[in-house]
Parts: C-alpha cells; structure tokens; sequence
C-alpha cells in the first residue's frame, strides 16, 4: 500500500487504568506507520488519566465533561478528531502488531465497503473466538444477533474455518474500522442507547445508506469481554432488550415493523418467563422496563427512521429464527445453518 490514510484509534475509558496499564502496551506498538492514538475519557474518577499522561505523553487525551456511555462517548470524542479511519478500540482488547494494516487495505479497495472488523478471539482461551464479535455479525428476521463463530451462548474454536474476507451484516464495537465520512454521514452512533447494539444500528444504517461492512480474517485481536458489565448484570439485560427493540423500530421496513415488534415481545415475553423460572427476578424486571421505555420512546425513535433510504443490501440477514435453529433443531454452530437461508 504506498498510501497510508490517517487512522486515529481510539480508546473510549471510563475508570479503566487497569485494562489500559495491561493493553496499551500492544495497541502503542501497532506497526501501521500514519497513526494517532487517542484515550477519550468519559469522567473518570480513578488515575486512569495520570497513568496514561505519565506513562505514554505522546497518547492524546481527550475529556468528556460527563459519562456519556459508550454510544455518546464516541460520538463527543470523535467530533473533536480529524483523520481518514476511525477505530474504535475497547480497552480490554489486546491487539497484534500488523492489525491495523490488512484492515485499511480491504477497506480502500472498495469506496463502498465503510465499515469492518478483524478476527476477534478470547484474551482468557485465544484458540477460540470471542462472544462480542467473533468472526462477523448477522442478524436473524426477528433482530437477534448472531456471530459467525458465535451462536448463543455457544463459541467455536478458531480452527481456520472462517478465514474468508466476506460482507457480515454488523461490526462488533469492540474492534470497529470505520471511514470517517462515513460515521459522519450516518452522524454516529444513536446516544439514546447509552451502551450495547449501537453498532449494530449504525451498520444497519450504513447499509440503508448503500454502504457495506466486511469482515477482515487477516486481522486478530483478542477481547476479554465482559470489562464494564458482566453477561449476568440485569443492567446489560435491560439494555440488550430495550436497545434491540429501538433498533428494530427505526430500521426495519414500514411493512415489517409492526409485525416483526409484535412477534419479538412474545420472544422477549418467553425469556422473561425463563428468568422467574430461573429465579433471576432481577433479569425479568429488566426485560420489563425494557418493554416500558420502548413505548414511552416509541414516538421519539418514530422521528429518527428515515424511510427513504434503501433498503436492499439484506447481506448477512438470516432467514429464519436463529432462537428456533439453535434451541429446537440443535444447531449451535455457524457452519450448521443451512447458507441458503441467508441473504
């Protein structure tokens, strides 16, 4: 590549300085040659600032006056940045030296492929792929996500099975490339879902807007996971549930909106069954908020769908119900599901 366009990674933190005192180390180390490295704080209450101002004085630091989340932490810290590509980086991802390079080559090679991201495997078992992201992510036809390498609760072994560059549907945040022009045409991520399927919504609005989003094999990272909220924090279940619905409100065709909603509140209705069932109370009150601050927003997000965009890139869509594929036809892995049935 003899052009090297401007990439500024960056790293959202909110009271992290250990992920950042344990990973910095390999992101500074990055080989790619026209790079800015970036800390955006979202109102921080440790060191994390100090250690990073002591330690690396050629990293930028960029404050947030509040904790915005993770959606509106992005959107305040990458305003303020110029450069061709966007990372934004997790601070509990160890990356390789050359990650950023095969990333930008697949990404210039074609003006409408905006978005992407590398190969992401388990920091704690690196022979397997990581649950945020693994291989590329897919969504099923009543909005749940999926990953290649990743169904459920069930995570392959990276064995070189997914080692093809393709088009996927969304982009993990954990590790997500993105063409500046891009994230600005599409103005960002949504603020309103504080933190977890906002990527999934920007590259669902990406792909309305005629865009693509790719997966690059060439590229691995590894995720903790896990790093501000745990997978059994009634929060995050809160916010999973309520989030998708937002996302589904505003990005599924008028034809399909109200049917596809009605069908996935019997789905979400099952869950909150199984979480009393399960004595996790907590979890069933979230699900049920989330159903609560859909309808007190649903005229809000009314406002942000934009019907005019397109709406044929279905690439990655899945389908069938990966719930009834998974649990009913026992079907746990991505090479199990039949690839007929995706777009």
């Amino acid at each position: 590549m003899k052009n090297y366009p401007k990439v500024a990674v960056v790293i959202l933190n909110w009271n992290g300085r250990f992920f950042l005192e344990k990973f910095l180390p390999s992101v500074y180390n990055s080989s790619y040659p026209n790079i800015e490295f970036v800390i955006g704080d979202n109102a921080s209450t440790d060191d994390s600032l100090a250690f990073v101002s002591a330690s690396y004085p050629q990293i930028t630091l960029l404050e947030n006056e509040q904790n915005f989340g993770f959606a509106g932490g992005y959107n305040h810290i990458l305003s303020r940045i110029e450069a061709d590509y966007y990372v934004l980086l997790n601070s509990d991802v160890e990356v390789t030296p050359n990650w950023i390079e095969p990333v930008i080559e697949m990404l210039e090679r074609d003006e409408k492929l905006v978005a992407a991201q590398p190969k992401i495997l388990a920091f704690h078992n690196k022979a397997k792929f990581e649950h945020a992201g693994a291989a590329g992510g897919y969504l099923d036809r009543y909005g749940f996500p999926f990953c290649c390498g990743r169904i459920m609760d069930k995570v392959e072994y990276d064995l070189g099975q997914y080692d093809d560059e393709k088009e996927i549907f969304w982009a993990s945040g954990a590790a997500l490339f993105i063409k500046s022009h891009a994230w600005k045409e599409a103005q960002g991520l949504d603020e309103d879902f504080f933190a977890h399927m906002e990527e999934i919504d920007l590259c669902w609005r990406l792909k309305r807007m005629g865009y693509r989003i790719g997966y690059c094999p060439d590229s691995t990272v590894y995720h903790v996971g896990g790093g501000t909220l745990n997978a059994s924090n009634p929060q995050k279940t809160y916010l999973n549930f309520r989030n998708n619905l937002y996302m589904l409100q505003k990005n599924l065709a008028i034809s399909q909106v109200f049917t596809i909603i009605f069908i996935r509140f019997w789905f979400d209705f099952a869950a909150l069954v199984k979480f009393l069932l399960d004595r996790k109370f907590k979890d069933a009150w979230a699900v049920s908020r989330a159903h609560q601050s859909f309808f007190l927003n649903i005229f809000k997000n009314a406002k942000k769908r934009n019907n005019n965009l397109q709406l044929e890139n279905k690439t990655g869509e899945y389908k069938k119900s990966i719930i009834a594929d998974f649990y009913l036809d026992k079907k746990q892995k991505f090479s199990d599901l039949d690839q007929e049935n995706f777009f």
